[in-house]
């Protein structure tokens, strides 16, 4: 008997307005309006990864419940910006006092705080040649499930990684007033991706 994959493609999404970002950002918000700076897949960016592990596994002890590398800089060979996006789940994303100090002290700055979305809270460090996000969701979310999903089908599926490399370099190309612009016009191209993948998955069990 199969049973359910315990994660489901995203539904379509409404792209995010100007007044809905004003109200998640924490400190000043600068637009882009600019290209995407998209570079070569550099072999150093699971080693930054690890080095940024460490230290938020060092700071919250058991309270990191789940750290992942997740995004284009966790898949070989895919051109991606200079970020490093991580994933940490805790026992409660809202209870910000039981995780924010001691990442704070590690450099980590609170920039995105989104009640509505998952309870999703984003944390920023930065260097000169990478910056790390990290991406804070409470343990089971069904945010992280897709994530972990959508970096594994990447990994291992050349024809849509391929996909995914070539809607990135596409759109990268465009002037975008934020960042986040850019990510909401990737959202068709995942969502298909992701349902590919939910759909091997459920073939599989």
């Amino acid at each position: 008997m199969k049973r359910k994959a315990t994660w489901k493609p995203p539904p379509p999404i409404q792209p995010v307005t100007e007044e809905y970002l004003g109200s998640v950002t924490i400190g000043e918000r600068e637009p882009l309006n600019d290209q995407i700076r998209l570079l070569p897949y550099d072999p150093n960016w699971p080693s930054l990864f690890s080095m940024a592990a460490e230290r938020v596994a060092a700071a919250l002890s058991e309270s990191a419940l789940l750290i992942e590398h997740v995004g284009s800089t966790a898949v070989p060979g895919l051109s991606a910006k200079p970020i490093v996006d991580m994933i940490l789940a805790v026992a409660d994303s809202r209870d910000e006092a039981s995780y924010m100090p001691p990442l704070e002290a590690q450099g980590f700055v609170l920039r995105v705080r989104e009640p509505d979305w998952h309870e999703h809270r984003l944390l920023v460090l930065e260097s000169e040649a990478v910056g790390w996000h990290l991406h804070v969701f409470s343990a089971g979310c069904e945010e992280i499930a897709r994530m972990v999903a959508f970096r594994d089908r990447l990994r291992t599926d050349d024809g849509d990684r391929s996909l995914y490399a070539e809607t990135k370099k596409r759109l990268a190309t465009r002037t975008w007033v934020h960042v986040q612009n850019y990510a909401d016009a990737k959202s068709d191209i995942i969502r298909q991706i992701l349902e590919r993948a939910h759909k091997d998955a459920a073939q599989r069990r």
